[in-house]
């Protein structure tokens, strides 16, 4: 029997490959199935089942296209209506893998048709429980991402209770927990950096599994949660209703254009200029109007946050080499509609004469100086309110990325803004945007708070600044 972990980062999402006697059983598999198809090969193994935990909000599950390529049957649990063909399995069926099983633990919750996969070993013995998102390593799911549910997050959050406390803590100490997600991901509050541990442990450090009556617990899960990206209901429909080839999404969005052809598809179907480069690198030269968001951070999270629409057509600005990797993980998050990149990328533009913007950006030394010399800048810091809480600078004002759309309209175009976040990501993401609804006086500093705070020249502080925007 082999267990894998396949872990993405910038969704913070495991994936997992089970494999015995010659069959394999995927688990919540990304979007693209080529992958999994190639790791079974090598193995001399094919795909007998697709075990999907729920239905996901936070990515597009490669289940479908999975199936269609493998033949390998798609299963739910107790109470999933998708819009396809999928086996859904009753509470405590056991499935057959090879010399090994896997039973369906029907563990509703964090959605109503969330299921556990217990995984039992050749010799019989309880080995292994793949929790999605009703449990994960220092957490468990949030009960708020139902699929068009009349029941309220304090219902959901009750089925949960009763999930946990019935299904999971009465298994063995020494079962090994593989959750759905860890830390970086929105489907919790409080996720360890860890993505694997004993349920044992789990039992005793996990704060959700120390309420001693489920009110208690309900008002801990409740607490604290922060609203859940735009994009997050659209996904769990894409993955309940279905969705488009990954191949025709890559074929489509892997079309290289020149920059004239760029600029009049652009004009033509008002296409979002999305540049993926990195940040500094972005700040010394863009086609104007562009938003950037880096490929090196979270970027998919960040687009499913920031762009409203799954639907908006999207052209591409990339470091050469990596275009494909752009579409792809849009595609993971439902944004299907990339019409195609800028061939030879920004330098192509400007070799063709075309017209270019750039964004200020300088040291945390500069910045520390400047606002020690004049303290009533305008600073805006992008971060999240709870980092800014955490500790921020005297004076800043708290602008969270997260909702730049609907505060926009409390900003003056005639001011000039100083906008940092943590490390230099999300500030540049956040002047871009501003830049291209006509605020011209932006400065960017590079490097964040991090990088301010080092400097050692500016008074910090963890009072709450009475002008956080949200």
């Amino acid at each position: 029997m082999k267990i894998e972990q396949i872990y993405t980062g910038c969704l913070a999402e495991a994936a997992y490959y089970i494999e015995s006697a010659g069959e394999v059983a995927i688990i919540d598999p990304l979007r693209e199935p080529q992958p999994y198809i190639d790791r079974a090969t090598a193995d001399g193994a094919r795909i007998k089942y697709v075990l999907e935990t729920h239905f996901h909000a936070d990515f597009v599950s490669g289940h479908l296209e999975l199936a269609a390529k493998t033949g390998a049957t798609i299963v739910f649990g107790p109470t999933a209506q998708p819009n396809y063909d999928a086996h859904i399995a009753q509470d405590g069926e056991i499935l057959t893998l090879g010399r090994v099983q896997i039973k369906v633990l029907h563990t509703p919750g964090h959605t109503m048709e969330s299921s556990t996969f217990l995984l039992i070993d050749e010799a019989g013995q309880e080995q292994a429980i793949f929790t999605g998102d009703t449990l994960f390593i220092g957490d468990v799911g949030r009960p708020d991402l139902a699929v068009k549910s009349d029941l309220s997050r304090e219902d959901l959050a009750g089925y949960l209770y009763d999930s946990l406390y019935t299904k999971i803590l009465p298994l063995p100490d020494s079962l090994i927990v593989y959750p759905g997600h860890g830390a970086g991901s929105a489907c919790g509050k409080n996720m360890s950096k860890e993505t694997t541990d004993t349920l044992g442990n789990q039992k005793r450090f996990n704060y959700a599994l120390q309420a001693k009556a489920k009110a208690e617990f309900v008002r801990e899960v409740l607490t604290g949660l922060n609203t859940p990206p735009q994009y997050f209901p659209k996904n769990a429909v894409l993955n309940k209703m279905g969705y488009d080839s990954v191949d025709t999404v890559l074929k489509q969005g892997t079309q290289a254009l020149s920059p004239g052809a760029f600029e009049a598809a652009a004009n033509e179907v008002e296409a979002l200029v999305l540049d993926v480069r990195d940040a500094q690198t972005f700040a010394k030269g863009f086609i104007p109007n562009a938003i950037n968001i880096g490929l090196e951070g979270q970027f998919a999270g960040w687009v499913g946050t920031l762009v409203t629409d799954l639907k908006q057509p999207i052209l591409l600005v990339a470091p050469e080499g990596r275009e494909e990797e752009a579409v792809l993980r849009l595609a993971r998050v439902g944004y299907d509609n990339c019409i195609g990149y800028l061939q030879g990328g920004f330098a192509a533009w400007v070799a063709d004469g075309r017209p270019a913007d750039t964004i200020e950006s300088i040291s945390a030394g500069d910045f520390a100086d400047r606002f020690a010399a004049q303290p009533d800048l305008k600073v805006l810091d992008v971060r999240r309110r709870s980092e800014f809480e955490s500790e921020h600078v005297v004076g800043a004002e708290n602008f969270p990325l997260d909702f730049i759309n609907a505060n926009m309209a409390q900003l003056n175009r005639a001011e000039t803004y100083y906008l940092h976040c943590g490390s230099g990501y999300r500030s540049m993401t956040a002047a871009s945007i501003l830049r291209a609804r006509g605020f011209e006086n932006l400065v960017e500093v590079a490097g964040g708070f991090a990088a301010i705070k080092a400097t050692g020249k500016l008074t910090l502080t963890d009072y709450v600044c009475p002008t956080t925007l949200l």
